[in-house]
């Protein structure tokens, strides 16, 4: 039985697609059908909101900057569509961070219409950056074709990836994840309030966003921080509004209470080391430039076991500060960590004598091996 299904013995919930996760650690606390492919509704517009951030850091965008609401943006994702809208006037000029508002506080369908067009030129092209930004940050099973959560058939993502997405947002731009949390914007005289019903909890919560449509049900993509820990939790296919706010509280609330971190290495401390090949020194030590924590049910006194993976062994020169290797902690046969490892110092090319000694070992190593596996 895995960690995840011990954890599902103690809660129980409603939602078809359900998974939670420790920010810090990435450690799953509880999952629940998490890779099955789901209609995402608005909760698409996180991967929106992410394609918007990484223009404004990388300085292609700024928040000053004005796009125009068009008649598509306007009559599908305005007014017109009596739908979720920031309802921006048609033709109107809007700053992107009205838009970013918009998109986060109303869910405003004409504001991601109106940003998808604004970056790409057309809602097509800016689905194809969606495909290949989420390639690139490991989304391999979410599919994107529009950046506002209309009803698409080929338009699929995973509880398990919107929760790797929710994280990668939160790390990468703290400058801009702020208007998750916001409570409410006004625009065009018209005040709205954040559709995130985990805010108005005493959850600490702090993000993400919300969606429902017939064909899925009612979703969400949330997170919360508790005592300087910060869960992220994906949900879709409940029935309604009120069973999401419900379960989305329970399932929290238990993660909050069931688990505890543990230190296994503090930052900087040496982890292990690995073996050179032919160098002044036979082996580098090897150091872990992050805390190396995990997560594990409160009193339990299971063992854990780790593994330095890399491959090797290592020629030199071998530079101080590479990350060469990963340190892999597991529970039972689940892993809960994985982190890079670095070079602690440079081993330099070593005499003579040393690489033939070296060589010596390696083709000993190697006939070994060839043997036990013909056997």
């Amino acid at each position: 039985m895995t960690f995840a299904a011990r954890a599902q013995q103690t809660v129980q919930t409603s939602a078809p697609s359900a998974i939670l996760m420790d920010y810090d650690t990435g450690s799953v606390l509880f999952e629940k059908n998490a890779d099955d492919l789901w209609t995402p509704a608005s909760t698409v517009k996180v991967m929106t909101a992410e394609i918007v951030f990484q223009a404004l850091q990388e300085g292609r965008l700024h928040l000053d900057d004005e796009f125009s609401i068009s008649e598509t943006a306007w009559r599908e994702g305005g007014a017109p569509a009596h739908a979720s809208a920031m309802f921006a006037a048609l033709n109107s000029r809007v700053r992107v961070e009205d838009l970013i508002r918009g998109l986060l506080i109303d869910s405003g369908n004409d504001a991601a219409i109106a940003l998808a067009e604004g970056i790409a030129g057309s809602e097509g092209t800016f689905a194809t950056l969606m495909n290949r930004r989420g390639r690139e940050l490991g989304l391999t099973r979410s599919v994107f074709t529009n950046p506002w959560g209309k009803d698409d058939p080929d338009q699929k993502v995973t509880a398990r990836e919107m929760a790797q997405l929710a994280a990668h947002v939160i790390r990468t731009y703290p400058d801009y994840y702020k208007y998750f949390g916001e409570k409410e914007f006004t625009w065009n005289k018209i005040h709205q309030l954040n559709r995130n019903p985990l805010l108005t909890m005493d959850l600490g919560a702090d993000g993400l966003k919300t969606g429902n449509i017939d064909e899925s049900g009612f979703g969400l993509v949330g997170s919360a921080v508790q005592s300087g820990q910060r869960l992220i939790l994906v949900m879709y296919g409940l029935k309604n509004a009120t069973d999401r706010q419900n379960e989305a509280r329970k399932i929290l609330l238990w993660g909050f209470r069931s688990f505890e971190a543990r230190t296994l290495f503090e930052a900087g401390d040496e982890v292990g080391s690995a073996r050179v090949y032919g160098g002044a020194s036979s082996d580098v030590r090897l150091v872990t430039d992050q805390p190396v924590k995990v997560l594990v049910p409160v009193g339990s006194t299971e063992k854990l076991t780790a593994n330095i993976v890399y491959d090797g062994p290592l020629v030199p020169p071998v530079e101080a500060g590479q990350a060469l290797a990963h340190l892999r902690v597991y529970r039972g046969k689940i892993e809960m960590v994985n982190v890079p490892l670095k070079t602690a110092e440079r081993v330099e090319v070593g005499p003579l004598q040393r690489r033939a000694l070296d060589a010596g070992l390696e083709l000993g190593r190697s006939l070994i091996q060839k043997y036990l596996y013909k056997r």
